[in-house]
């Protein structure tokens, strides 16, 4: 009987430890997906916030042409501080500043200016900011570059 026993326990306990183990799996296994799928939906946010703001750019150039070649009115002033304070706060960053180097990823060189004794070439006029969300270029910004002919 006690042989009975000791094989009836033994039986258990490697049904018991196989359960344990197939339980263990099922839940890696959940908790991967559950990653997977937040990990897609962020990535599917990040598109669609890419998307809207490439739609806007348009109306950011048409407000800061508005801005630059008519008088700043308190109107016209809040439309550009909220419009740029909204699309910031979803990740928009503007880029391309005079001086800074050029860099054919994320500058589209519209003009070269030849300029003696220049050691490399720098945006020497921006006629169009860039812009980006994050690491993703949205558009290149648009210049004039300057350096060795």
């Amino acid at each position: 009987m006690d042989g009975l026993r000791t094989r009836g326990t033994g039986e258990a306990e490697r049904l018991l430890e196989e359960r344990t183990a197939d339980v263990q799996r099922v839940k890696a296994e959940y908790d991967n997906y559950r990653k997977r799928v937040r990990r897609d939906r962020m990535a599917v946010r990040e598109i669609a916030v890419g998307n809207v703001l490439t739609a806007l750019l348009p109306v950011v150039d048409a407000v800061d042409r508005a801005c630059a070649h008519e008088p700043l009115t308190p109107g016209l002033r809040d439309v550009r501080d909220t419009l740029r304070t909204q699309l910031g706060s979803l990740g928009l960053q503007a880029f391309g500043e005079r001086g800074e180097p050029f860099d054919p990823a994320c500058h589209e060189a519209v003009v070269h200016r030849a300029a003696p004794g220049a050691e490399g070439l720098v945006c020497a006029e921006v006629l169009r900011p860039g812009y980006r969300v994050g690491d993703r270029l949205l558009r290149p910004a648009r210049v004039v570059v300057a350096g060795p002919s």
